[in-house]
């Protein structure tokens, strides 16, 4: 938790903050690592095609090698496709777990009546491809590969997503990504029900009643011991896999008990005091505290997103990919296939059902709750969320490899791989649509007219607040700030550059000293609000940002005096700590609103993730604008 007295400007762009923290929440990092991997996904996707049709006996046989795991007695023996279907996927889907809980503790979820919208939206979503899959197959053996064409891969849809870049706006991400947690949930039920093996049931019973023990470790122990957690979890792996249960729901059940919280100040503040001991007395017995002490700072969650996520998104998935999409392709074959009601049913259950499905139930809720639930994102941009729900690949491949072998298998495949392309060229054309339309009518498509989430815990308001702008402006940027914080005094130029190009921005600053960190910033925030009796706080702001190395009591009264505050009154005033009460409601108004570094940025009481940068900050004002034009909020954010 030490502080550089000069922090390089690339590490603030790239958006450092909280003195050092990186500024990204664990919802961007999780949005950002699936965009990524989707070209990895793609490459790996290519690379299967490639591999069987240049060697199409090695390819089969390479994947069907036999490896075995003894223990004593006991012994699982699978293929090398088994191993990287149900044993590293297990892992895929345990971070979709805690992904989901996530939102569910922290993210947009966390306002349960928004969890109506994408529940019904990701099972229409998925009963509409299904229902347009079994039409296409009446009467057809393959009807029973219908859970082939119901799940949407979030890694694919997002980095297609990312390709559209400004296009379509960042809420529909969230969207997008809530769809698809109850899309993977759904999925992994029909795994488990509809497409695994005759149940034993015994071992399914010693599978039920390790997760009864692992209910009851985390009740008593809490995320104390990882290793046993490990340990269960594999035990219960084990036991689904003989029980001849899909053993993949493993990892959601386990992610899921997971839970998320924000990082508080008080824990933060507790590893500043670890540290200190540890720079004055550096012992293997204190460093060891240190590392409990940070670790405890952040949640579980988190620490396990951090830690699997790069692995599943850039070396589990696309190995999965490389394990099942490999299909050898002619002339005879493929055109056998787009004459296959397989291939067909999972063609139009993505291109048309899965669109249908997401933008119907959209639709119907809001209409039957009165416009009280709307998605976060116009209709326009719902509907490129339909169409890109669409891509199914990763849990379409796993369902395809459970219901098909031999020439269907293929067949699915081709659907699979052929319903990835189209959907985003039906994506492309939406999003050529919605950019035609006058600049108004644009904007509705893009943002709607729904309530988003508000994270700030209390509005602004005017008679308390410092305000620079005007009072009645439809956007305004609050910050929570320190002002011995370096990374403050680098944001300050760049608010000041806002508020010159922006003339309808109102900006507030909310004080957060850090004083385990900032032995000065307490008395400096004091000074600040002294000079405000006297009608001098942006001034003393301004210097006080302009001078963060001089915050001594001296210095404070030499600022006093150069914006020509009556110098006596001043002194009292700071002396008696007339200020402090301004400052602990600032400081209860951040612990409400997650806030436990500085700078933290609010955009029309939405929080701001991100660089803190011109670009940055500004594409938020003008979405936020934006919004306001549409919405009539903003001046009370």
């Amino acid at each position: 938790m030490t502080v550089p007295p000069e922090p390089p400007e690339s590490s603030f762009l790239s958006g450092q903050t909280e003195c050092g923290k990186t500024a990204h929440g664990p919802l961007r990092d999780f949005l950002r690592t699936e965009t990524g991997s989707a070209a990895v996904l793609l490459t790996a996707a290519l690379l299967a095609l490639a591999w069987a049709n240049i060697g199409p006996g090695s390819y089969a046989s390479f994947w069907h090698t036999g490896l075995s795991v003894r223990v004593g007695s006991g012994e699982v023996a699978l293929g090398l496709r088994e191993w990287v279907n149900s044993g590293l996927m297990t892992l895929f889907f345990f971070v979709v777990g805690l992904e989901a809980r996530r939102e569910f503790d922290m993210g947009e979820l966390r306002e349960r009546r928004r969890v109506t919208l994408p529940v019904l939206a990701g099972l229409s979503g998925m009963a509409v491809p299904v229902a347009v899959y079994l039409a296409v197959n009446a009467g057809h053996a393959s009807a029973q590969g219908w859970g082939t064409a119901m799940s949407t891969d979030t890694a694919f849809a997002l980095g297609m997503l990312a390709i559209f870049g400004t296009r379509l706006p960042g809420s529909l991400r969230v969207f997008i990504l809530s769809v698809s947690v109850v899309d993977d949930f759904v999925a992994l039920a029909v795994i488990a029900f509809a497409y695994s093996k005759a149940v034993s049931v015994p071992a399914l019973l010693t599978a039920l009643g390790l997760f009864a023990v692992l209910l009851l470790v985390r009740r008593t122990l809490g995320m104390r011991i990882p290793a046993l957690y490990a340990v269960l979890g594999v035990a219960i792996w084990v036991a689904l896999l003989k029980s001849g249960v899909d053993p993949v729901v493993t990892g959601l059940a386990m992610g899921l008990l997971t839970y998320a919280r924000p990082a508080e100040r008080s824990d933060l503040e507790h590893a500043s005091r670890l540290f200190r001991r540890f720079r004055e007395q550096p012992t293997p017995e204190l460093e060891r505290t240190v590392r409990k002490g940070l670790a405890s700072t952040l949640s579980p969650n988190e620490r396990l997103q951090r830690m699997f996520h790069p692995w599943t998104s850039y070396v589990i998935v696309p190995l999965f990919a490389l394990a099942n999409a490999g299909i050898t392709v002619s002339g005879d074959e493929l055109a056998h296939a787009f004459t296959s009601p397989i291939t067909l049913g999972i063609l139009f259950g993505y291109v048309l059902g899965k669109p249908l499905g997401i933008i119907g139930a959209a639709l119907l809720t809001t209409r039957v709750s009165r416009g009280r639930l709307k998605p976060p994102a116009g209709w326009g941009a719902v509907t490129a969320g339909g169409t890109l729900a669409g891509v199914g690949f990763t849990v379409s491949l796993l369902i395809a490899t459970l219901a098909f072998d031999g020439d269907e298998l293929a067949q699915a495949k081709v659907g699979i791989l052929a319903a990835v392309a189209c959907s985003f060229l039906v994506t492309w054309l939406v999003t050529r649509v919605i950019g035609a339309l006058p600049k108004r009518a644009r904007s509705r498509a893009l943002l709607g007219t729904g309530q988003s989430i508000v994270d700030l815990s209390d509005s602004v308001d005017v008679r308390r607040d410092h305000v620079r702008g005007p009072l009645d402006a439809p956007v305004t940027l609050v910050e929570y700030g320190d002002f011995e914080c370096p990374y403050c005094g680098l944001a300050e130029p760049v608010v000041r550059e806002l508020l010159a190009d922006f003339g309808d921005v109102r900006y507030v600053w909310r004080h957060l000293p850090l004083h385990d960190v900032h032995p000065n910033a307490q008395l400096a925030a004091e000074a600040a609000e002294a000079a405000a009796l006297q009608d001098g706080y942006w001034e003393m702001h301004d210097l006080l940002l302009e001078h963060q190395g001089d915050l001594l009591p001296k210095d404070l009264l030499h600022y006093g005096e150069a914006i020509g505050l009556d110098i006596d009154r001043f002194r009292a005033d700071l002396r008696a700590g007339a200020g402090s009460s301004h400052i602990a409601a600032d400081l209860e108004s951040a612990d409400l609103s997650g806030v436990s570094g500085t700078p933290t940025f609010f955009v029309n009481g939405r929080r701001h993730h991100g660089a803190y940068d011109i670009a940055s900050l500004s594409a938020a004002v003008r979405a936020a604008r934006e919004r306001a034009a549409l919405t009539g909020a903003g001046r009370t954010a």
